[in-house]
């Protein structure tokens, strides 16, 4: 293109034409396949403590395909006699507490005592798009600068049961792994709680103060279950607030039956973003971990933990047989239709399904 400026009218100027422009792409450059890796390959690396292996292997866990999820499978049976020497540590609260905040400043924690440390986040997923965030690294600001901490957030996808699953399975990994402290930090809102309580040896419920009426915080089927409460945001003119609010919150649990270990749930006011308290937190879950194992309540707890996945396994199977099945989709939508036109009860038409369904196992 000839600029105008080097007409002859205009002296003393000239503009000289510019560079080419480049392709976007390296011409020369060779795309490389990531290698396929075999079972051995991935149990070796995670023993190994290979971090890349490692999420190769929790992307294998969390893909739906029927191969992937053979080889994983494989994976996690050969992983399993080196599981199980990790603490497991639920976190909860509702969204706002300072959840990854606190899980920030307690992994640092861990981590300058010499431990590794494995966070497992269950980031909620649209019910629209099916989309995720999964932007628990970018509020972990300093733990996912460690070498020795491995944060991985997976979605929910809709699917509770199933997350919670693989969540479960990743656990095993991690251990495999060599990490000997892991995190659960959970959605924070309805059934999510009570699935990752049944994966980790101790359950953290992190509370707020100030914002409002205080007993509206303490719900029954939370508080029962949680093993250690904190009040987070003790700090500036919030101190006074935050300690009202856990003698509040120790008042209610004398109100609740003993916990099947016996163990008194202590209540922690702390600041997870000044960093302060953390030690007495930290000190808090060392007690209980002293008491579970001298008690023998932290086997049992892990073997009955062992059991209701296994149920929970055949029920997911048994669920996703049922629902796949041609000739059940066909009978499914007739039946539908009848309900929807007040032809037929919603019972009775389940029952015909589920009678079709089970005389087809008998034949």
């Amino acid at each position: 293109m000839e600029h105008p400026e080097n007409n002859k009218e205009y002296k003393g100027l000239q503009v000289n034409n510019g560079v080419a422009s480049q392709p976007t792409v390296n011409p020369y450059r060779r795309t490389r396949k990531a290698r396929q890796l075999s079972v051995n390959d991935y149990v070796e690396g995670i023993l190994k403590g290979n971090v890349s292996i490692l999420g190769r292997a929790v992307t294998l866990i969390e893909s739906t395909a029927d191969a992937h999820q053979a080889v994983a499978q494989e994976v996690i049976e050969k992983c399993l006699p080196y599981s199980g020497n990790s603490r497991r540590i639920g976190i909860t609260g509702v969204p706002g507490a300072g959840k990854s905040t606190s899980i920030d400043v307690f992994g640092l924690h861990v981590l300058r005592q010499g431990g590794k440390l494995a966070v497992l986040a269950i980031d909620p997923s649209s019910e629209r798009s099916k989309g995720s965030i999964l932007g628990d690294k970018t509020r972990m600001e300093k733990l996912s600068q460690e070498k020795d901490a491995f944060i991985r957030p997976s979605p929910s996808a809709g699917s509770l049961g199933g997350v919670a699953r693989k969540t479960r399975e990743t656990i095993v990994l991690c251990e495999a792994a060599g990490y000997d402290n892991i995190f659960v930090e959970t959605v924070g809102v309805g059934q999510s709680e009570t699935a990752v309580h049944s994966m980790v040896d101790f359950f953290l419920l992190i509370q707020l103060a100030g914002t409002g009426d205080e007993l509206q915080g303490i719900k029954r089927g939370i508080m029962e279950m949680a093993d250690g409460i904190v009040i987070n945001k003790c700090d500036g003119d919030n101190i006074q607030r935050a300690q009202l609010a856990a003698a509040q919150f120790r008042n209610a649990l004398h109100l609740f039956p003993p916990t099947p270990s016996k163990w008194v749930p202590e209540v922690i006011t702390y600041s997870g973003y000044y960093e302060l308290g953390i030690d007495e937190v930290w000190g808090m879950i060392d007690r209980y971990f002293d008491y579970v194992k001298k008690t023998g309540y932290f086997e049992k707890k892990r073997n009955e933990q062992a059991k209701y996945w296994m149920i929970e396994t055949i029920n997911e199977q048994l669920k996703n047989a049922f629902y796949h099945q041609p000739e059940v989709k066909a009978l499914l939508e007739q039946k539908e239709l009848r309900v929807l036109n007040n032809e037929q009860s919603s019972f009775t038409a389940a029952k015909d399904v589920l009678d079709f369904y089970f005389d087809r196992l008998r034949k």
